[in-house]
C-alpha cells in the first residue's frame, strides 16, 4: 500500500477558503459606497471588523504551521498565501477608510472608473473564493489563476483611466490628492489579488 508523504490537512484548506470569503465581504462593502444614501461610516466600521477578522484567521494559520509537524505542502508557500490574502484586506479596508475618513462620498458621484475598479475587485474576490478549496486536490485551477491576471490587466487600464480623470481639471487639487490614494489602495488591492493568483499557480506547479 503506498502511503502519500504529506498529510490530507483540511485545517488549512478551511482557513484560506474562510480568509478568501472575508475578501467577498470586504468588496462587497465597497460596492454599498456606490448606493444612494449608504451610511459610510457604517460602511467603513464594518470593514475594519472584517479585516480584523481576517487579522484573526491569519494568526490562526501561522499558528496552525507552528503546530503542524508535516503540512500539506511548503510552509514557506503556506506563510507566504496566508500573507497575501491578508494584505488584500488591508487594502480593501484602507480604501473604505479613506473614502469616509476624507469625505469622497459627499461628492455629486464619484468617477466611473473608481466604481470599475471596484467591480474588478469584486470579481477577483469571487474567483478567488472560488479557488481556495481546490488547493485540497490542486485541480480546476488554472482557469482561476489565468482570469484573474487578466483581471489585474483590466484593472491597471481602469486605474490608468482614473489617473487621467483626476488630473483633467475636473476636481479640485485637495480632492484630486484625496481620490489618488484611493485609487493608490484600489490597484495596489487588484495586485495584491495578483499575487494571490500566482502564488497558487507556484504552489499547484510544485504539488503536480
Amino acid at each position: 500500500m503506498k502511503f502519500p508523504f504529506r498529510p490530507n490537512e483540511d485545517a488549512f484548506y478551511e482557513l484560506f477558503t474562510r480568509a478568501a470569503h472575508n475578501l467577498v465581504r470586504g468588496t462587497r462593502l465597497l460596492n454599498e459606497l456606490a448606493l444612494p444614501g449608504v451610511a459610510v461610516e457604517s460602511v467603513s466600521e464594518r470593514l475594519t471588523e472584517v479585516e480584523h477578522d481576517s487579522d484573526q484567521i491569519t494568526h490562526e494559520l501561522f499558528k496552525k504551521i507552528n503546530s503542524t509537524f508535516v503540512t500539506p505542502f511548503d510552509r514557506e508557500d503556506i506563510y507566504r498565501l496566508g500573507s497575501q490574502l491578508d494584505d488584500v484586506m488591508d487594502h480593501l479596508e484602507a480604501v473604505g477608510n479613506l473614502l469616509y475618513l476624507y469625505g469622497l462620498t459627499q461628492l455629486p458621484s464619484l468617477p466611473r472608473e473608481m466604481h470599475e475598479l471596484v467591480n474588478v475587485l469584486d470579481q477577483q474576490a469571487k474567483l478567488t473564493a472560488e479557488a481556495m478549496p481546490h488547493l485540497k486536490t490542486m485541480k480546476f485551477l488554472e482557469d482561476y489563476w489565468i482570469e484573474c491576471n487578466r483581471l489585474e490587466n483590466e484593472g491597471d487600464q481602469a486605474y490608468r483611466m482614473l489617473l487621467v480623470r483626476l488630473f483633467s481639471g475636473e476636481y479640485d487639487a485637495l480632492t484630486v490628492l484625496k481620490m489618488k490614494e484611493v485609487a493608490d489602495e484600489l490597484e495596489a488591492a487588484c495586485d495584491a489579488f495578483e499575487h494571490v493568483a500566482n502564488t497558487v499557480e507556484t504552489i499547484a506547479v510544485k504539488e503536480s
